[in-house]
């Protein structure tokens, strides 16, 4: 009767996915990977893959527990027109959350994006 297990449904406060602290992250890394990049549209698919990795990695080394990332990047050539990108998602709002940066220079445009989830 003294060993009952309690099942963890949300992460302790301390532990939760903070936008704050994750848009910092993409926007070190946009700038680090971006930052003097000419657009060429051979190099967009491998960049952005890059990017996502990169973003993924030290998201991770956050140290968050049972959090699922999911990052999106778009890159684009910069013609001074405007872009616009949008998601729609069905979560939790006390768990889940996610963060944008953007990054442009004279001849390029980048959006990323990362959503935690966190997984019960």
């Amino acid at each position: 009767m003294g060993d009952t297990k309690a099942y963890v449904t949300e992460p302790a406060f301390d532990a939760k996915f903070r936008q704050g602290k994750a848009q910092e992250i993409i926007m070190q890394v946009l700038k680090a990977k971006l930052t003097g990049v000419v657009y060429h549209a051979d190099n967009t698919s491998t960049w952005t893959r890059e990017i996502a990795d990169d973003i993924k990695l030290k998201l991770k080394e956050m140290g968050l527990d049972r959090y699922k990332f999911v990052v999106q990047v778009v890159i684009g050539e910069q013609r001074g027109e405007g872009v616009r990108m949008g998601c729609r998602c069905f979560w939790d709002p006390n768990t889940d959350s996610y963060a944008t940066a953007e990054f442009s220079n004279g001849s390029i445009f980048c959006v990323a994006a990362a959503f935690g989830v966190y997984l019960y």
